[in-house]
């Protein structure tokens, strides 16, 4: 590359000039030569208002980006499509309505986590959550248990969260009544049956991988009784 495009190296054009403004100021003093005390005098003036002239066009210019910067935040609040988000990764046409769809119910469920004030309740939206996750990972690791947690998506678990919302608006009211504690209780009874449900959704999502690791064990056991290698035990499940 060139020296005239490599612009690390420091330019003296600017001193060099204002050390020639600053000799001219000198000499004219020295010479008391009025005609170049006037012109560098007139040269300083026009210099200093065109350095103002630029610092009212620079701050013109901030206001500008401060405001272009208000009105597309403004716009991402009002549309969430115009605000650009990274490229998702795909895990198929079957898989990726599954993942999105457990995302919505997580955000949703965090939502109401930071809503609802009774810690109980709190706590067993975090386990829900915990398992909504791992069974979401399942379709990713074995997509043969997409139809079991196709269903589990549809139906468990928005009407877990449905509850959780009616939870949520009863808690806020800040009142106490009959009907008002008998409902919130028995969603709260309810969030412990499923929680307990969830737990052998997800136990029954690991059966197939479960037969899978039985029968490697089961051939492995073979092929080392066979080789005179098995010891005194073979391996176990």
């Amino acid at each position: 590359m060139s020296d005239k495009n490599d612009k690390s190296k420091p330019n003296f054009w600017p001193a060099v000039f204002a050390g020639l403004f600053v000799g001219a100021w000198v000499f004219a003093g020295i010479m008391e030569w009025e005609p170049l005390i006037n012109l560098m005098a007139v040269l300083t003036a026009a210099g200093g208002t065109a350095g103002i002239v630029a610092l009212i066009i620079k701050a013109r210019e901030a206001r500008k980006a401060r405001k272009r910067e208000r009105e597309r935040r403004r716009q991402e609040k009002q549309n969430p499509a115009v605000k650009s988000e990274p490229v998702k990764k795909s895990y198929g046409p079957e898989i990726d309505p599954i993942i999105q769809e457990g995302n919505r119910a997580l955000s949703e469920m965090g939502r109401l986590y930071l809503s609802i004030k009774d810690t109980e309740v709190r706590q067993k939206i975090n386990e829900i959550m915990r398992i909504t996750d791992k069974i979401m990972q399942d379709a990713i690791a074995d997509p043969s248990d997409i139809p079991q947690i196709k269903k589990f998506m549809n139906y468990y678990l928005p009407t877990t969260i449905k509850l959780l919302n009616a939870y949520d608006r009863m808690s806020a009211l800040g009142i106490e009544g009959e009907n008002l504690d008998k409902s919130m209780n028995s969603i709260n009874e309810m969030l412990d049956a499923a929680i307990t449900a969830y737990r052998k959704q997800l136990d029954t999502l690991f059966e197939n991988q479960a037969l899978d690791i039985e029968t490697e064990i089961e051939v492995m056991n073979t092929m080392l009784a066979r080789e005179g290698l098995s010891g005194s035990k073979d391996f176990e499940i």
